[in-house]
């Protein structure tokens, strides 16, 4: 079973969303497709309600960042 994550597991939610969508660059998706997706992630545990602007651009970053070393 996967560990069970959270809105501040940014850089494992990133990682997750890389390898889950691979040829997505995470700056053209929009937030609310963005916090669809992370709720729909394995293991993810969070309330849907408690996430927010900040913290869906830092799990953006992290995924970009994710996304730019697979690219290398």
């Amino acid at each position: 079973m996967p560990r069970e994550l959270d809105w501040t597991d940014t850089e494992e939610i990133g990682i997750l969303l890389q390898e889950t969508f691979p040829d997505t660059d995470p700056y053209t998706v929009r937030f609310t497709d963005l916090h669809k997706w992370v709720v729909q992630l394995p293991g993810f545990v969070g309330d849907p309600a408690k996430s927010n602007e900040g913290v869906l651009e830092a799990i953006q970053t992290a995924w970009h960042e994710e996304y730019t070393d697979a690219k290398g």
